[in-house]
């Protein structure tokens, strides 16, 4: 079974995790590393990222680290760097496009997350300030969710460093989504 980055698995398997591959645990967020010839049952796969159990514990695995479990990796393509070492807006904009929310198979930018997104120079390095909110404020995938915005924009040309602040003023609601996302969700 090879599931597309933006599916669902309709099974679940086992597999064997082909290299170390990078891991957050479920929902608190916390890094781990899943390491070579570990059998990990594929659980989910949603918005480019793969809901897997290890050990009695459920972790996701980035897309572009997809192929650790046997899948077609997110391939993330961007345009050379800027010379100056500037960060390109579309870049942060691309990348931004491809992070689903853990529950709702729409992306985070379609779905209104996102309050805004900037750079900032500070001690010779680039931060990108994200600032955005949850569907709802108690939602247990929060810290999952930031790790995946922290761990994408990372891979961003010139991105030194992320900063992820979670606000909740203005609540979200589902005026905030797009057209698209409402369309998708069968909300229209």
């Amino acid at each position: 079974m090879n599931i597309p980055s933006g599916g669902r698995a309709t099974e679940q398997r086992t597999v064997v995790v082909s290299r170390d591959v990078p891991a957050r645990l479920v929902p608190d967020g916390t890094r781990i590393t899943i390491h070579k010839n570990s059998f990990v049952n594929l659980r989910q796969a949603l918005g480019g990222t793969y809901t897997v159990t290890l050990n009695g514990n459920m972790a996701r695995i980035d897309g572009t680290d997809a192929d650790a479990i046997g899948q077609t990796p997110l391939e993330l393509d961007f345009e050379a760097p800027e010379e100056d070492g500037s960060v390109r807006d579309e870049d942060l904009k691309q990348v931004l496009g491809t992070i689903f929310d853990p529950e709702i198979p729409v992306n985070i930018v379609d779905l209104g997350l996102v309050y805004g997104c900037d750079v900032i120079r500070r001690d010779e390095k680039n931060v990108v300030q994200v600032r955005m909110t949850l569907t709802a404020p108690n939602c247990g995938m929060g810290p999952v969710l930031v790790g995946d915005v922290e761990d994408r924009l990372a891979k961003v040309p010139n991105v030194d460093e992320v900063e992820v602040a979670l606000i909740f003023d203005p609540p979200w609601s589902r005026d905030m989504m797009t057209e698209e996302a409402q369309l998708e969700l069968g909300l229209f």
